[in-house]
């Protein structure tokens, strides 16, 4: 049955996507639970996990040492991020032979806008129908596609039947689409704004929905009136084809809680130093700088600042994190720190004084000397302790390729909005 081609957004998805490279490069793991990830003795957390292991109940961002828990005979293999970006760039590059509008959001995840490409291609569905079978027969993965009006309707559709699925939301119909489903599906809609729409007997999006605005508004204020838009499937925001990366975040696990202040120091400046060498590397400057702490009990927190400038340079980055940081971890045992660097622009901060110019030649003279001998060949002696991270060291979740100006677009967990994988909710 045709479907109306004001129908236009494509979401596609790899499934499984570290998991399922594994197994199509080593055959014999196919239909065995396999995590990635590392040693499930170490401190890091689950990457991606096969569907084989999901049904033990194993998850991304789920610490390895629960993962093997949950499923003691899984194949447990190291992170692999340069094969991954290859299959990524591939990846990339069949959904560019369907339209210039594409949008990728990470290593296995894109949107597209086919809009006026149907004398070509046919009709959207269709589309969607010839992606997934091209990524099949030329890359050997699996791929989910949601089509719609809408990125936020085409997002969740593609989740909602994996693996190897295509959802197709018909125009007019995304409201009654949405309405059964949980509300943490919903971008936006974290722990704590869950907890207060549950005050209001809100459980799913279409009791979202329905919950009068002024509530909404008296309890979430603007966030509240987003959400509500949300619930009826509105999301105006277009596809932009020349976003790669919204943010840029290093993370670091300890291998032993601490509560060490000058270790935590440390740590930031580390984190903060690889944040600001991708900026560079991207030619962009971040507005907006964040902080992750988890404690022991795996409780997360996070929070963010606007810089009063835009900045490539770590000596704002790690002040403005140090900041942050200082109030979250007093009385803790600190398991990981992040640093993020969101808002990102093209737009570079004038220097105001000779020490501003300076301090930039000095950077630029640094990262050419690391260019041409590796990144250790200069390093803060603060940074030669063994209990800090490498500063140049990605985490695989969070990095693809070097980042370029762009609008924010949804993270990999439906239930909240970018930062990337775990943004911040609205502050209290």
């Amino acid at each position: 049955m045709p479907v109306d081609p004001g129908l236009h957004i494509l979401h596609v998805d790899l499934d499984a996507f570290f998991a399922s490279v594994e197994q199509l490069d080593r055959p014999e793991l196919r239909g065995l639970p396999v995590i990635v990830g590392g040693s499930p003795d170490g401190r890091g957390v689950v990457s991606a996990a096969s569907y084989e292991a999901r049904v033990f109940g194993v998850r991304s961002a789920m610490p390895l040492r629960t993962a093997a828990a949950l499923c003691p005979h899984g194949v447990f293999l190291p992170v692999r991020s340069q094969r991954y970006h290859e299959i990524s760039g591939r990846f990339l590059a069949i959904l560019r032979r369907f339209t210039p509008l594409v949008e990728q959001i990470s290593v296995d995840e894109a949107f597209l806008d086919v809009a006026g490409t149907e004398a070509l291609h046919g009709l959207p569905q269709d589309v969607g129908a010839r992606i997934r079978a091209v990524i099949r027969e030329e890359l050997g993965l699996s791929a989910s596609v949601g089509v719609a009006s809408t990125r936020l309707v085409a997002k969740i559709a593609s989740d909602l039947h994996k693996p190897d699925a295509l959802v197709v939301v018909p125009l007019g119909t995304e409201a009654a689409f949405l309405e059964p489903l949980p509300i943490d599906r919903l971008w936006g809609v974290g722990a704590r704004t869950r907890s207060v729409l549950a005050d209001h007997g809100v459980r799913t999006i279409g009791d979202l929905a329905r919950l009068p605005e002024d509530v909404l508004r008296r309890r979430l204020g603007d966030h509240g009136m987003t959400l509500a838009a949300r619930a009826r499937g509105i999301d105006p925001t277009p596809v932009a084809d020349d976003v790669a990366a919204r943010s840029v975040s290093h993370e670091h696990t300890f291998d032993h809680d601490t509560r060490d202040p000058e270790v935590i120091e440390r740590t930031l400046l580390a984190l903060s130093e690889g944040v600001a060498a991708r900026l560079r590397a991207g030619e962009v400057h971040a507005a907006t700088i964040g902080v992750k702490v988890r404690d022991s009990e795996f409780r997360t927190l996070t929070r963010q600042r606007t810089l009063a400038e835009p900045t490539d340079q770590v000596e704002p980055i790690y002040r403005t994190a140090l900041l942050l940081a200082r109030p979250q971890v007093r009385g803790i045992q600190v398991r990981l720190l992040g640093v993020a660097a969101t808002g990102l622009t093209d737009r570079e901060q004038l220097g105001l004084f000779p020490d501003d110019d300076r301090r930039r030649r000095a950077t630029s003279a640094t990262d050419d000397v690391r260019r041409r001998f590796g990144t250790r060949a200069i390093v803060r002696a603060r940074l030669l302790a063994d209990d800090v991270p490498e500063p140049f060291d990605r985490d695989p979740l969070h990095a693809h390729e070097a980042p370029r100006v762009g609008r924010p677009g949804p993270s990999r967990d439906a239930q909240q909005e970018p930062v990337r994988r775990e943004p911040v909710e609205p502050g209290p």
